[in-house]
Order: C-alpha cells, then sequence, then structure tokens
C-alpha cells in the first residue's frame, strides 16, 4: 500500500519534498492556502509587472539541482539561470561605491580603494572560509535529532572553525580592517534576520558562497524556479489542493493520522509542515500535545527582524543602476539597534534595490521597468503602528533611492504595492512578521531549533527557514531533503538515493554570465 503524505504548504520546502516522496512512491498531497504555489517564493504581477514577492536572488544552486538529478531531471534544463557580475553594488552613506565582484582581481582593487592593506587578504579570506565551508556543508546536510549529535564525526571536524565567541565581524577583522569592508562580507547576516555584530562567526560562509559559487538571477525570476518545481512534483504525481488551507492536524493519541482543511478531511500516514513554524505548529498541533515548544517557550525564542517592501513598476529604465544595490548607512550599527533592541524606525535605513530588468527586460511592459525594494526593520511590536506609520516610512523609503541615484521616482510610478510586517503577519500568517523566521543565534541553531523529525509528536515532519538547518533557499532545499530521508527511513524505505553530494566544485559552469567583464 502506498503511504499517504500531506504537506501543508507548497512553497520551496513543501515543493522539494513533493518532488523527492512522489519519485519515492509515496501518495503525496500538497495543500496551500492560496491559489498558487511557491509560497514567498512566488511571482507577483501588479499592473503588467512582474516582481517576485520574497527571495530576488538564487544562491548555490548545487543543493536544487541534486534534488532534481535525484528525481530524474535537469534543473539547468527546467529554469535558465544567469550569473551576475557584478554580483551587486554597495553604497556607503559614509561615502564610496563598492561593485563586488567574483574575479578576484578586481574584488581586491575594489577593497584597496578603501584600504590598501585589506585588498590583499581578499584571496585569503576565499581561500580559508573555502576550506570551513567544506567541513561545515556535511552538518548542514545532516538531522540534529537530539544533543547526541554534537558528538558526530562531521560535528567534531568543525569545532576548530565554530568561534563561538566571535561574530560574524569579529571574525571578518582577520581579514579586513577597514569597517566599510567588513559590512561588504557581513551584510549578508540579514538574510537570517540578524545583525552581523551579533550572527554567529560561522555565517561569514554566507558571502563566501556569493563570490565562489555566484550569485543567479532566473529568467522570469525566483517564482520561475518554484513553478518548475511544482510541475515536477505534479509530473511524478503530487497532488496539489489550491485554495485549501489546512486548518489542524488530526492525531491518534500522539500521532498525526490526517488533516483537516478548509474542504474536509484527509487520511494521511504522516505529515509534513511547510509553513511558518511559529504561527503553523501553534494552530495545527494542540498545546497539549507539544512538550518542548509549547505556546509559552515559543513566546520567549527570538524571531528575526521584518521587511518592509515596495514593489514599483515604473516609467523608463535604470541603466545607471546595477542589478541588485544595497545602500548601508553611516550610522548602520545604531539602525540594527533600532531594529533589535529599541523596535523603532530609522531615518536613515539601509535598503536593498532589485533592477531586474537590466538584466531580464520580460519583467515589465517596454519602455518600463520593476524596483523591488526592502527595508530590514522590527518585527512586530507594539512600538511601531503600521496603520499609522505606513504612510510616512513611505516617503523615507522614496528619499533613500535617491542615495542609490533614483531620482524622480514619484512621478515615474506607474504601479506599486506596499508591504508591512503586519501585512507579513495577517497576509501571509507569518509569525510577528518575523520574516527570516526564528533567529539563528546559537541558543537556536542545530539540536536546539525545531528538529526536521518533529520531536513533540509523532509522524510529523518541517521543513523551512524555522526548523534546521535554517533560513534561506539553499538551506530550506536541504531541510525538505533531511526531512524526506527521516520519513523514508521511518517508513523502511531506501534512502541512498537522496544521499547528498559531498563533492564542493567551484561555481556553476553550465550558467551564462551577465554583466561586467567576463
Amino acid at each position: 500500500m502506498r503511504r499517504r503524505i500531506a504537506i501543508v504548504g507548497g512553497g520551496p520546502g513543501g515543493l522539494a519534498s513533493a518532488m523527492l516522496l512522489s519519485h519515492a512512491g509515496m501518495d503525496v498531497r500538497i495543500f496551500e492556502r492560496q491559489p498558487h504555489l511557491g509560497g514567498r517564493t512566488s511571482t507577483m504581477i501588479e499592473g503588467g509587472y512582474q516582481f517576485d514577492l520574497g527571495p530576488t536572488f538564487f544562491l548555490y544552486p548545487r543543493i536544487l539541482e541534486e534534488i532534481f538529478s535525484a528525481v530524474g531531471r535537469d534543473l539547468n534544463a527546467e529554469v535558465k539561470l544567469l550569473r551576475l557580475d557584478p554580483l551587486y553594488r554597495i553604497v556607503y552613506g559614509s561615502g564610496g561605491t563598492m561593485n563586488v565582484t567574483p574575479d578576484a582581481e578586481r574584488m581586491a582593487k575594489e577593497i584597496s580603494a578603501f584600504s590598501a592593506a585589506d585588498g590583499p587578504n581578499y584571496v585569503r579570506f576565499i581561500e580559508e572560509t573555502r576550506r570551513k565551508f567544506a567541513r561545515v556543508s556535511p552538518v548542514l546536510q545532516m538531522p540534529f535529532s537530539n544533543w547526541r549529535a554534537l558528538l558526530s564525526s562531521p560535528m567534531l571536524k568543525i569545532v576548530p572553525w565554530l568561534k563561538p565567541w566571535l561574530s560574524v565581524d569579529g571574525e571578518l577583522k582577520r581579514y579586513f580592517q577597514d569597517p566599510r569592508v567588513r559590512l561588504a562580507f557581513s551584510f549578508q547576516s540579514k538574510y537570517l534576520g540578524m545583525s552581523p555584530f551579533k550572527c554567529p562567526s560561522l555565517f561569514s560562509i554566507l558571502s563566501y558562497l556569493e563570490h565562489d559559487f555566484g550569485v543567479f538571477h532566473p529568467v522570469g525570476g525566483c517564482g520561475a524556479v518554484s513553478t518548475a518545481m511544482a510541475q515536477c512534483a505534479r509530473d511524478l504525481g503530487a497532488q496539489v489542493h489550491l485554495d485549501e488551507g489546512v486548518q489542524e492536524i488530526l492525531f491518534e493519541g500522539r500521532r498525526a493520522v490526517g488533516v483537516r482543511t478548509d474542504a474536509g478531511v484527509y487520511d494521511a500516514d504522516a505529515v509534513i509542515v511547510n509553513a511558518d513554524f511559529a504561527r503553523a505548529i501553534t494552530r495545527l498541533v494542540p498545546d497539549r500535545l507539544r512538550k518542548r515548544w509549547t505556546n509559552a517557550r515559543i513566546a520567549k525564542k527570538k524571531f528575526s527582524c521584518s521587511t518592509f517592501m515596495m514593489y514599483l513598476g515604473i516609467e523608463g529604465t535604470n541603466e545607471h543602476l546595477a542589478h541588485h544595490t544595497i545602500y548601508l548607512p553611516g550610522g548602520y550599527t545604531e539602525n540594527l539597534a533600532d531594529i533589535e533592541k529599541h523596535h523603532r524606525l530609522s531615518d536613515d535605513p539601509p535598503i536593498y534595490v532589485q533592477n531586474a530588468c537590466i538584466t531580464d527586460p520580460s519583467l515589465a511592459p517596454p519602455g518600463h521597468s520593476t524596483l523591488y525594494v526592502l527595508v530590514p526593520v522590527t518585527h512586530q511590536h507594539e512600538n511601531v503602528d503600521w496603520s499609522q506609520e505606513k504612510g510616512a516610512f513611505r516617503k523615507t523609503v522614496l528619499r533613500q533611492l535617491g542615495k542609490v541615484g533614483i531620482t524622480d521616482i514619484e512621478r515615474r510610478i506607474q504601479s506599486e504595492r506596499v508591504m508591512t510586517p503586519a501585512d507579513w503577519d495577517v497576509g501571509h500568517d507569518i509569525h510577528l512578521g518575523a520574516t527570516f523566521n526564528l533567529a539563528h543565534n546559537l541558543g537556536q541553531m542545530l539540536h536546539m531549533r525545531p528538529r526536521n523529525r518533529f520531536e513533540d509528536v509523532d509522524g510529523v515532519y518541517l521543513t523551512g527557514g524555522g526548523t534546521h538547518p535554517g533560513s534561506g533557499l539553499p538551506v530550506i532545499y536541504e531541510s525538505a531533503r533531511i526531512a524526506s530521508r527521516l520519513l523514508l527511513e521511518d517508513f523502511g524505505k531506501p534512502t541512498d538515493w537522496l544521499t547528498p553530494s559531498n563533492r564542493h566544485p567551484v561555481g556553476n559552469l553550465r550558467a551564462s554570465m551577465v554583466g561586467g567583464e567576463r
């Protein structure tokens, strides 16, 4: 008899799980409350302009390439990935602009323009972090079902590299003295919703991944990747239920036996939850069944920042603007304190701008372009009432666009959508609107993060940014692979076909390169 698997949520983790488990012969059903799949990694169309709702670039494609390969498909045949150079442009409020490139010689020159002493250390940083990543990646591929996993061979090998007493910024001081240079290799901690001055030094691997493996633009946006995954899952036999949210997981004792949706009841031998962890678990699993992740304990956990979003369809193009631009204010440290400690809005916030049409003109009508603007802000907090602050903060963000060279913007806007933390919370069921989920501090990593085989009940598995290994598309795909492997092992099914590769090739030679020098 085929095992029946219910997947709650059709985001990237749910789609990857559906692909793998359908290929393994399971009877898979995806239940998605939205009218489309992809979760936050989906496409949004406003007035003829096409945007990614959430992630706007593709990093470290190897994991998803291996998932596609495991089910007999080729990611690169399904989605065209364009490798960017420059990776992005950084504009510093304290002065200076840096075009960040994976070309070692050019990157050393960019760094030397800020600090002559720092430039030669770029290659040393890449080489030493490459060695660290080679040791860390097997740990990110394994489940942490209990504290004993800390004594595993892969884990013991990375102990000398962990340096828990150092933050990412502290680690980077070994290579770069200029604080602006360090920011170029540490702002990526915001991908985890954390400050580089608090984020564990382990995550210096994030900027390394960009430089050694590339930053990619999928033609059509990151939503095109989710579309390809959804089609693959359907081709493999997965059934998709759109506009059908799961209201509760059904239990017999402590074992999950099905789900109740908006439309009815479905029996299941196992349930995979691919939804915001804190919101989904507190709604779907009764508190009385949870021992480690009770409502009271979840309320005490640390959550990431949120984001204020503007999706702008504009008249004209911005040929002078890079595909990705980051503005970092001179008071970056104070801004981080505003977000994480004071929970208030800054007058000079950092911003990220995607000008995707410079690479992919198909996203807007001829002669027009899209701008995706993201501002890190506090998650939902009583200090900020977005019903009152939204309009004023919108004006602040438009003013910030002038600092990266986007002028006369108000007159050029043809289509606009704004998202606040309140919208992420209410409209997308994200706890506190914390778009990067549980914070990635040392007390909420590895076995102390929610586990892929959910420890509080039987027959429930977790994938997504709220579980191990953490937030961000590559590790969300990895969480799906871990959860699928655990589920198959529990049902006595072979799993050797989805064992991760231990190879660490540099880059993706099959992808096209766009922008800059080749």
